[in-house]
């Protein structure tokens, strides 16, 4: 096996964990991906005979790039048209996305990382999601281990101020299947009943005609909303179910393509929020993301 092909052989091995670095860090598969195009090609020009661990080399590289991708997509969802919500991933070929537990992947949590500096976020990722030691986050993040443990620790109280208890897969899945019924059948009752009292509705159109450009809040509100635009939202056909990011999901289709990608955020308390993602880009990447050679392969 030559250089190139040996090097070559441990990216691919690695690339899962560095995906699911950068993906948690962005919120987008679609840039996680960019920067492993980058990461790969910093690798082919790097004297590989000089590192010790292209494992923690690679993670350095990608988390480093990350970093700065967030600093300028801060600006750019600032600008965003409408509400936007991280980009979907379908997680039943690699449930994990390259991590050792599934931290820091469900959409909801990905949406309170963004409130986060690129830098808190980063060390976050790596701790919970990659259970990486302090040491090795003060390296890759040019800090002292101490102020490694303080960011982690800072991003930790963010996240669990903001979370609400979670539940089981099992119970995820029933509410949005009740959800489904009420919703597709205007049941008014039935929606409200299932709402936590903060329940909101966010839809991601980015700019397409018929999104709603503003979540809907409240329990009444977001009811009336549901029923209002159930012609709209379910038109008859079969809805997909999917895993996206660890959770359940649907896929509803239209016209031999998917019109949304709806999942929620719940817990013992009923649901908090609905994620209406009707981004054509985001679900091309959706739809891209459920092939494993998206995850794995070179190119």
């Amino acid at each position: 096996m030559n250089s190139l092909d040996q090097a070559a052989s441990a990216f691919i091995e690695l690339r899962p964990h560095l995906f699911g670095i950068a993906y948690r860090m962005l919120g987008s598969a679609a840039e996680a991906e960019d920067i492993l195009q980058e990461v790969w090609l910093r690798w082919q020009n790097t004297d590989r005979s000089a590192v010790e661990n292209p494992s923690a080399f690679l993670a350095t590289i990608t988390t480093r790039l990350a970093i700065n991708v967030a600093r300028s997509a801060r600006a750019r969802h600032e600008t965003y048209v409408g509400p936007w919500l991280p980009e979907a991933v379908d997680t039943s070929l690699d449930p994990t996305v390259g991590a050792e537990r599934e931290e820091a992947l469900e959409l909801a949590v990905l949406l309170l990382l963004e409130r986060l500096t690129p830098t808190e976020r980063a060390a976050y990722v790596l701790r919970e999601a990659f259970v990486y030691p302090y040491t090795q986050i003060a390296e890759i993040l040019q800090l002292s281990t101490a102020n490694a443990r303080q960011l982690v620790s800072r991003a930790r109280k963010h996240v669990a101020g903001a979370r609400h208890e979670p539940i089981d897969k099992a119970e995820h899945r029933r509410l949005l299947k009740v959800f489904l019924d009420a919703a597709q059948t205007g049941n008014l009752g039935a929606l409200e009943d299932l709402f936590a009292a903060d329940v909101v509705s966010t839809s991601d159109g980015g700019g397409m005609r018929g999104a709603a450009r503003i979540p809907v809040m409240g329990g009444d509100r977001v009811a009336k909303f549901v029923r209002t635009f159930a012609p709209r939202l379910w038109p008859g056909e079969e809805v997909t179910w999917v895993e996206a990011n660890g959770r359940a999901g649907v896929l509803v289709p239209r016209d031999g393509g998917a019109l949304m990608l709806l999942t929620i955020e719940a817990s013992p308390e009923g649901i908090h929020h609905l994620m209406w993602i009707l981004n054509p880009a985001k679900l091309d990447a959706f739809e891209r993301s459920r092939s494993r050679k998206n995850h794995f392969g070179v190119t």
